[in-house]
């Protein structure tokens, strides 16, 4: 639901209540009966529920296919592992530079609608991958994936943002970032089990399931409420958001605390096959271990975020357990056996922290930042610094730690601790006038 100075609120099908919070009876907001134990697995009542939802079925159909997607190129299409990894890049870079033009879009339509054409062009994408005839219709495909998930996420986030006060925002995006990992994580074991039938049928098959998922996932979009903005006509400055140094400043330091992505998906597999003795089959051991603390944790983590003080308090726990486990893994180097396991373990059991918590202080930042007629642009704009981080980071990161010496995770360790240092002044600066952040 969403408050404004006047006491409206859109209709969104819970009953809003006096301090701007939905009804219920979760005690989200410490109203109503206390939830029991197994009540605080579940969403509050009311729209936060079809979202999870939806962002479940979602995963689902992202991860049933993401994990093969090269493999599809290579196999089916014919690619080289270069080609495929040229394609990405470029795709990447078209997305990064895409982001905010295509938040200025949803700030026109709308987020809801927006984010129904996002789903709708995702479900077609993944139903022409079949068609794909080489290298450029390859490139054609994947950019128009990367930019309607782009579009996708700023209208959803948007969208969330509309439809819940202050005093939930967080915690609903918590509870959906949980579904997001279960159903990425069903859909990727589903995947991974078609593909390795090695069956051509079948990998021809599994895209075409996936964008039949994204098709139901637009239909069951089209059938959320509409927020009153979405037939406001607010007028609205065209590109503000690239005006606003202070709040692009506070997206390139998030992008470079939200660098845990890199390190867990990427630097610290490399690390543990080429720098260590440890079994490679760990990494499925920890890689499950970050799924279950990851889904049953997130919300816990997100407490207390849904101020700039909170949120800027959670970014700084992130990078703390980042930057300690930037300290314990070169360690593991000069290791052996049982030793070196725990270790790794313990570090990845810290990047998964970090990325708890800074998935909590984004959620706040961009909450408290964006100003209330303008937060498409301004979600797009937030993903700059991530979509920066992810485009410098893998070759940088892996060059320095594990390329050049173990010593290069000590300055990754610094450079996170100074954007933590960096972001609450960041932060406090950006905050939008009162006008331009009532709701």
């Amino acid at each position: 639901m969403v408050t404004s100075n006047t006491g409206s609120d859109t209709s969104t099908g819970s009953s809003p209540g006096s301090d701007g919070s939905t009804g219920g009876g979760t005690g989200v907001d410490g109203s109503g009966p206390a939830p029991n134990r197994w009540q605080r697995l579940l969403p509050p009542a009311g729209l936060a529920r079809p979202l999870c939802v939806q962002s479940a079925l979602y995963a689902v159909g992202s991860g049933f296919f993401l994990a093969g997607n090269a493999v599809f190129f290579t196999t089916i299409v014919g690619l080289s592992a270069a080609q495929v990894g040229l394609g990405l890049s470029i795709a990447g870079a078209l997305g990064f530079f895409a982001a905010v033009p295509l938040g200025t879009i949803a700030d026109r339509v709308g987020p809801l609608r927006a984010w129904i054409l996002a789903a709708l062009v995702e479900g077609c994408v993944y139903l022409t991958y079949p068609l794909a005839r080489g290298f450029a219709a390859f490139v054609v495909i994947v950019t128009a994936l990367a930019l309607a998930e782009s579009a996708g996420n700023s209208a959803r986030g948007a969208y969330t943002l509309d439809a819940f006060g202050p005093a939930e925002r967080v915690r609903v995006m918590a509870y959906n970032r949980s579904a997001l990992n279960l159903g990425f994580t069903v859909g990727a074991l589903l995947g991974g089990v078609a593909l390795a039938s090695g069956n051509r049928t079948v990998t021809l098959i599994v895209p075409v399931l996936a964008g039949l998922l994204m098709l139901l996932t637009a239909l069951l979009v089209s059938r959320l409420p509409a927020s009153r903005r979405e037939r406001g006509g607010e007028q609205r400055s065209r590109y503000a958001v690239l005006r606003d140094r202070p709040f692009l400043l506070v997206s390139l330091l998030n992008g470079v605390l939200g660098s845990h992505q890199v390190l867990l998906m990427i630097v610290f597999p490399l690390w543990l096959v080429e720098r260590t003795d440890a079994p490679r089959a760990v990494l499925a051991w920890l890689l499950a271990l970050n799924t279950v603390l990851a889904v049953g944790l997130q919300v816990w983590a997100a407490r207390g975020a849904d101020t700039v003080r909170g949120s800027v308090r959670s970014s700084r726990v992130a990078a703390g357990a980042i930057a300690a486990a930037c300290l314990v893994i070169p360690i593991s180097s000069v290791t052996e056996a049982w030793v070196t396991i725990t270790l790794l373990a313990a570090a990845y059991v810290a990047l998964t922290f970090g990325e708890l918590f800074q998935s909590a202080g984004y959620w706040g930042l961009v909450s408290e930042l964006s100003p209330v007629d303008q937060r498409p642009q301004y979600q797009g704009a937030f993903r700059l610094g991530l979509q920066l981080q992810s485009i410098v980071g893998p070759a940088a990161f892996t060059l320095l730690a594990v390329t050049w010496s173990p010593l290069g995770w000590l300055p990754l360790a610094a450079l996170i601790v100074l954007a933590a240092a960096a972001l609450g002044p960041a932060a406090v600066a950006a905050v939008p006038p009162k006008a331009s952040r009532v709701d």
